[in-house]
């Protein structure tokens, strides 16, 4: 494990009789593009606005950078990078202008603060739109400002909370593809909260499954698809042969599927006419190949099949309670 930068412990947020936030327990490393996971109303914000002090928690603590962000949230603000759903800027002034805004507010010198924004605007695509007034930015567009502008200060930490929404397909890969580069080149932490599965999955090293206040699991989609699907084979290796020419009863098929069976990560092999289907708990598929074909068999097509993001998420719904998490 590496070093945690955002830690949460018994963090729990009341208004009257309602929880928003229960008990949640959290750790985030350093670098990490995490995943906060749920759908609307299930927590996700409140837990944010504790994360930045901007609310205080009914019990439990909140730690960013080792700082705790109720008690001190100035210095949590000064190393973290909030990026809402909806970026409010000064519309009369161009990209650049307000970005440079910002810059003065955060103490930059006029020297640092022209190098630092051209920079970032370049980062973000958006260098030749920079004297464009921001009210005549695109949705997708002020989203990049908006970015540009959480990354002014050099910020540890980067929370985005529904970024995406209203971008358009195009709009969005750019978006989440800026965003892995920033963490993988600078070592910033991400913390994405949205409920947009296929996107949390492209992007997020881990996530956190959020419902109704509580986090049910939390882990890489590998290690949740095992941990939920331990009753079923997490793979599921589809291999077509050629049987041009053969036999039903050809003996080299009987032979590779008792070849198959004996591999130490195989757990069942099933065949329906020109199909091998595999059962796994790791992905087998280029053993799989070389042992067909080393059985004399001709390989047409081969295809693999995990549980998606999609998959756990239903899973934790249909059973209405945790599963239990996943480091």
């Amino acid at each position: 494990m590496g070093e945690s930068i955002i830690e949460l412990k018994g963090l729990t947020k009341r208004y009257g009789d309602f929880t928003a936030v229960d008990h949640l327990d959290l750790s985030i490393t350093k670098g990490e593009i995490f995943g906060l996971l749920g759908p609307n109303g299930a927590g996700k914000s409140t837990t944010i606005l504790m994360m930045l002090g901007l609310t205080e928690p009914t019990s439990g603590g909140v730690r960013v950078c080792g700082i705790d962000a109720t008690t001190n949230p100035i210095e949590v603000k000064k190393r973290v990078g909030y990026l809402p759903d909806d970026v409010g800027f000064y519309d009369q002034l161009s990209g650049r202008e307000n970005l440079l805004y910002t810059a003065r507010i955060n103490r930059l010198s006029w020297r640092d603060a022209e190098q630092r924004v051209d920079m970032l605007l370049r980062r973000v695509g958006l260098g030749e739109a920079s004297d464009k007034k921001a009210g005549r930015y695109s949705r997708g567009m002020r989203q990049r400002l908006g970015l540009a502008d959480v990354l002014v200060k050099n910020p540890a930490v980067i929370i985005l909370d529904e970024p995406t929404l209203g971008i358009d397909p195009i709009g969005v890969r750019e978006f989440l593809d800026l965003i892995v580069s920033l963490s993988r080149e600078e070592q910033v932490t991400v913390l994405l909260s949205s409920h947009h599965l296929h996107q949390v999955q492209q992007v997020c090293d881990s996530v956190g499954i959020f419902v109704a206040g509580k986090l049910l699991a939390q882990g890489n989609v590998v290690e949740l698809s095992k941990a939920l699907f331990s009753d079923r084979e997490p793979y599921i290796i589809e291999a077509c042969i050629d049987k041009t020419g053969m036999a039903d009863n050809d003996p080299r098929i009987e032979q590779a599927k008792s070849r198959l069976i004996e591999l130490a990560d195989v757990t069942s092999v099933r065949i329906d006419e020109c199909r091998f289907y595999i059962g796994s708990t790791q992905d087998m598929t280029a053993t799989v190949a070389r042992m067909l074909v080393d059985s004399g068999l001709g390989l047409k097509s081969l295809s693999v099949r995990e549980y998606g993001l999609d998959d756990i998420y239903t899973k934790y719904f249909e059973g209405g309670e945790s599963y239990g998490k996943t480091a």
